[in-house]
């Protein structure tokens, strides 16, 4: 009787209490994989509506501009003008458009949501019971949620381009200034934009995953941190501030616009790449130790 009861209680398998053979331990650094907590997210219906909204953005404003004044504006031609003009052009101003809100709510809808929704289902607790390590835990939701937020921000432009090159042809692209660079060169050119869109907001990205360690709300992990962008973008609006401005995440974010030129000047989209790595770093290593000495209770 003794004997059964022990059995009874063993880790594993039916077959195991038969054979009377324990269940092996569990091994910390295997748990949790990338490849299952990818696919796991992309199942999900927030990640299939974020990368449908990123496909229809183009055909939205493609149908804008179709229903649109053709008429140019009194002061010259401008990037809203030029936009119906070829692929390269329109890529362009989807880009412009979308960079400062919808990219931001869609990398901090990835990482603010990340840990904040396990918290908010009660299942963090029993993930770090498996045992999953708190900070293997957070490397591999920060990785995912990373690979998803730079394929989301890829994508655009590429059905940008798609869409604009059945719309307006493959035409060369012609900046504001009158400069124009032929098709190729100018998908080179957006694409090169959209990775520096994506390394400036990391920044956002940082802040997502502190506040999502930080609170069992995504909704609140979310709008924190595009809330957060807002203000950083309206206060950059005040030239009175003068230098200060130049310390704010938002203050080169379309600093990538100097890819437009013939000559391209990397001095601003390198002033924004290092403020972003360095707001992102920051805000990752406050997320790490904030998960590491939080109480789990959900």
């Amino acid at each position: 009787m003794s004997d059964d009861r022990q059995l009874s209680t063993r880790r594993g398998h039916v077959g195991d209490l038969v054979t009377g053979r324990a269940a092996p331990p569990a091994v910390p650094g295997r748990t949790m994989p990338l490849r299952t907590e990818l696919v796991r997210q992309l199942q999900r219906r927030r990640t299939q509506v974020a990368f449908a909204l990123v496909v229809a953005m183009p055909i939205i404003l493609w149908a804008a501009f179709s229903l649109g004044d053709d008429e140019p504006g009194a002061r010259g031609p401008s990037l809203v003008d030029l936009a119906s003009g070829s692929a390269a052009n329109f890529a362009v101003f989807t880009l412009f458009a979308s960079a400062s809100f919808l990219l931001v709510v869609l990398v901090a809808l990835f990482f603010g949501d990340t840990v904040a929704s396990e918290a908010s289902w009660s299942s963090l607790r029993y993930l770090l019971a498996v045992p999953v390590p708190r900070a293997r835990l957070l490397r591999q939701k920060a990785v995912v949620a990373g690979v998803l937020s730079m394929a989301a921000l890829l994508l655009l432009p590429v059905a940008s381009l798609v869409v604009g090159a059945i719309a307006y042809g493959t035409g060369d692209l012609v900046s504001p200034i009158g400069e124009s660079l032929p098709f190729w060169s100018a998908a080179g050119r957006v694409m090169l934009g959209a990775l520096y869109v994506t390394v400036q907001l990391s920044w956002v990205a940082g802040l997502a995953l502190l506040l999502s360690v930080s609170t069992d709300a995504p909704l609140g992990a979310v709008g924190g941190a595009v809330m957060a962008s807002i203000v950083s973008q309206i206060i950059d609006q005040i030239e009175d501030l003068g230098i200060i401005r130049d310390f704010l995440p938002t203050h080169y974010g379309d600093a990538w616009s100097a890819l437009l030129a013939t000559d391209v000047d990397w001095s601003d989209m390198t002033y924004g790449t290092f403020s972003a790595v360095c707001y992102a770093t920051a805000f990752l290593g406050l997320a790490a130790w904030r998960f590491r000495t939080k109480d789990i209770t959900s």
